[in-house]
């Protein structure tokens, strides 16, 4: 059984896109877990409508990304945890987790597995596919032939027993917590990236933010988590 699970907050513009493309997936029982944090748009009103399991947060202090992601593993019941960002498209979603799945079932010792994963082609720039290249090369090299866990948290596939003798996401970490789930993963396993396996993401983030200024974030807050076991980020910036 795969268990999906999707932290939201505010995603009524790519929600139903995401669930959509999921409930493509048939070859394999599955559930789809929305864990919001406090959303107050129509993100679940959404999820409703496609009968996915909805964890909500409640805390009055922003809740990090690690905390949504480890509510949902809490309430999941599958062998596979798969977490995804709510504006993830996956084509020929059955071929896809037949492939992902067969991953696991060829090598034992792997314990976490990422895909390449793409812009939107009808959105994306040059400077996206040059840029998000670059990235997936990076995790590619780093877990398939130097056994450094490294990964982008906008698709994760995480055996469920080994999350849990992790104890999932480190939820003090504002940002990163993503390459330092991999990083603790390959301490106790094998990580890879699959390029086989593709997704395709929005290019809403490198649009408002920026190539330098993405770039330059994602690397003081990969090395601040690597070395300091912090984010330099106080709060990871939402963009919608």
């Amino acid at each position: 059984m795969l268990s999906i699970i999707i932290p939201t907050l505010n995603e009524e513009k790519t929600l139903e896109r995401t669930l959509l493309c999921l409930k493509g997936l048939t070859l394999h029982d599955n559930e789809i877990i929305i864990s919001d944090g406090k959303s107050t748009d129509k993100t679940v009103e959404i999820a409703k409508k496609y009968n996915a399991k909805i964890v909500e947060y409640t805390d009055s202090v922003r809740q990090t990304i690690g905390q949504a992601r480890n509510m949902g593993a809490d309430v999941a019941q599958g062998e596979y945890l798969i977490f995804i960002d709510a504006d993830i498209i996956i084509p020929e979603i059955n071929s896809f987790f037949i492939k992902a799945v067969k991953n696991f079932e060829q090598d034992k010792d792997l314990v976490a597995l990422a895909p390449f994963i793409y812009y939107y082609k009808k959105e994306a720039t040059f400077a996206d596919n040059f840029f998000g290249g670059i990235m997936n090369y990076i995790y590619y090299i780093s877990n398939n032939f130097f056994h450094i866990g490294q990964s982008a948290g906008e698709f994760q596939i995480i055996q469920k027993d080994i999350f849990k003798k992790l104890n999932g996401y480190n939820e003090k970490l504002s940002a990163a917590e993503d390459i330092d789930m991999f990083s603790r993963l390959s301490k106790i396993g094998r990580t890879k990236v699959d390029r086989n396996l593709k997704i395709f993401q929005s290019p809403r983030r490198p649009h408002q933010v920026g190539w330098p200024r993405l770039l330059s974030s994602w690397f003081r807050n990969a090395m601040s988590s690597k070395l300091f076991k912090k984010s330099c980020d106080k709060e990871w910036e939402v963009i919608r």
